[in-house]
């Protein structure tokens, strides 16, 4: 179960994330607190502790980078974690190289327990089709604009429906909180928009499994990430 990343919210967005983060370690059999190398606990990290430290939820540590730091370094971000909390296990990983993730996965096999599979065979995800439409297009956003536009997107589908063909008609309107980024979206005459649309198309094609013509706008909304109606549009129903 992979959460959004624990911070201090400053938006309704934000405090439904920082929920989300909160039920998901009330409700799990380990935690994994993965952190960078840094030798001190900022006041996110430390509502996390208390939070597992509460309900008696067995909690590994994994400290990331390892390979951008000096193993004194490394030694001294244990230690300040360890005087924080009585974790499980405590393993030293790089994402970059893979480094230790065999043995982070080794320590969190002791916390398996079987069970009944919680879906059924076959069953790729638990969203709606129009949900997992709008996170795709929301990726090429992302992925094309990651160094212009913030991660204030998101994505509504206003249109879902199919032929008798088996043809898809899919509407999509992309929401950003400020003008200047709607021009980056759509780009020198709509290069950029077209470009994500396209991208976007073919990896819905390969979901829905049938051809789908797809259509896109944009639309400024200043501060959507503090609007109730438009949160609960985009997914977010506990807002």
């Amino acid at each position: 179960m992979d959460t959004p990343g624990f911070h201090k919210p400053r938006t309704r967005l934000g405090d439904y994330m920082v929920g989300v983060v909160r039920q998901s370690v009330a409700d799990v059999d380990a935690v994994v607190l993965v952190v960078e190398p840094v030798a001190s606990l900022g006041p996110q990290e430390r509502e996390l502790i208390r939070g597992f430290s509460a309900s008696g939820v067995p909690a590994v540590l994994a400290v990331n980078k390892i390979d951008t730091v000096e193993p004194q370094t490394l030694l001294a971000v244990i230690a300040a974690y360890a005087e924080a909390h009585d974790f499980a296990a405590v393993v030293p990983i790089s994402a970059q190289n893979g480094d230790g993730v065999e043995e982070l996965l080794a320590e969190l096999e002791k916390f398996a327990v079987a069970s009944e599979p919680l879906f059924d065979e076959g069953v790729t995800t638990d969203q709606p089709e129009k949900q997992v439409c709008a996170e795709l297009i929301r990726e090429k956003l992302l992925r094309e604009l990651d160094r212009e536009v913030p991660h204030g997107t998101a994505v509504e589908i206003t249109r879902f429906s199919e032929r008798d063909s088996g043809i898809i008609d899919l509407e999509a309107t992309i929401y950003c909180e400020k003008a200047s980024h709607k021009g980056i979206i759509i780009g020198k005459h709509g290069a950029m928009l077209k470009k994500i649309g396209e991208e976007a198309r073919e990896d819905i094609e390969r979901f829905m499994g049938t051809k789908v013509f797809l259509q896109t706008w944009v639309k400024v909304k200043e501060n959507w990430r503090d609007s109730r109606s438009l949160l609960r549009n985009f997914g977010f129903t506990d807002t």
